[in-house]
């Protein structure tokens, strides 16, 4: 993996730029030791599913209050998941041009309908490269690109017949239980290499700000880039040699009430 392409250092950044600490999850039992109220889960298009209890844990999380994004474009795996958490969101899987409104390619779309809303905040567009529309089917729509956007069925870059230009949700908010779940329409808008484009950096903000832990759930993506992956391996040093010193300590204290007794 390429760490300036789909690493996680910019997120990390931004949980710590609103003060909030971040945890790389590899893998779900991490859910069960956070406070949902005070967390907030990032999922990147994972690639392959989650099985019925990783599943539990998932939804368990957003039932109890917190707050989950699940970013996507063309996988197969986020669908299923959406359906199984109980949210209404549905990934389009088409991608998505813009001719008129976009940076250096029409797959490249910027998106300047904004809504509204607290996770919205200081945003006024988004960008995406080589991303999706969504179907609401109900929920809340933060962002819509511009009217002048369509989906290429195709794919042969350029508007057809049987193609709509019309203006699509690239982002979504709604309740699940206590929680909620927001879908964004293209997982890179969150990477190294997208989060400098005007605006995707203020949007993580507003997503992250007033959590006191991000979780960076990279459960279902396969090998961990490479910086995430030191991260990880720090943090499972720590707690190992927190084990080994608890361990130690108590053989120091077996031996010596060993010798009292004696």
């Amino acid at each position: 993996a390429n760490p300036t392409w789909d690493g996680s250092s910019s997120l990390r950044q931004q949980a710590s730029a609103v003060d909030a600490e971040s945890v790389v999850v590899t893998n779900t039992t991490e859910y069960d030791g956070v406070d949902p109220a005070s967390s907030i889960a990032v999922i990147l298009s994972p690639d392959r599913a989650y099985t019925p209890a990783e599943t539990d844990r998932v939804r368990t999380f957003v039932q109890s209050g917190g707050t989950l994004v699940v970013a996507e474009d063309f996988g197969r795996h986020t669908n299923p998941l959406l359906a199984d958490l109980g949210a209404q969101t549905r990934v389009d899987g088409r991608l998505l041009r813009d001719e008129r409104r976009y940076y250096r390619s029409p797959d490249i779309v910027v998106a300047t309908d904004i809504s509204q809303h607290a996770l919205t905040t200081g945003t006024s567009q988004l960008t995406l490269n080589h991303g999706t529309a969504l179907q609401p089917n109900g929920s809340h729509v933060l962002v819509n690109s511009s009217s002048f956007a369509y989906l290429d069925t195709n794919r042969n870059g350029s508007i057809d017949p049987n193609e709509t230009m019309a203006s699509y949700p690239v982002a979504t908010v709604e309740p699940v239980g206590d929680g909620r779940v927001v879908v964004v329409s293209d997982p890179s808008a969150f990477i190294n290499a997208m989060l400098n484009r005007p605006d995707n950096e203020q949007f993580v903000r507003s997503l992250f700000a007033g959590h006191e832990t991000v979780l960076l759930d990279y459960s279902h993506r396969g090998e961990l880039p490479p910086l995430t992956a030191a991260v990880v391996a720090v943090r499972q040093s720590q707690l190992l040699r927190a084990v080994t010193g608890f361990a130690g300590i108590g053989a120091v204290a077996l031996v010596w009430r060993r010798r009292r007794d004696d």
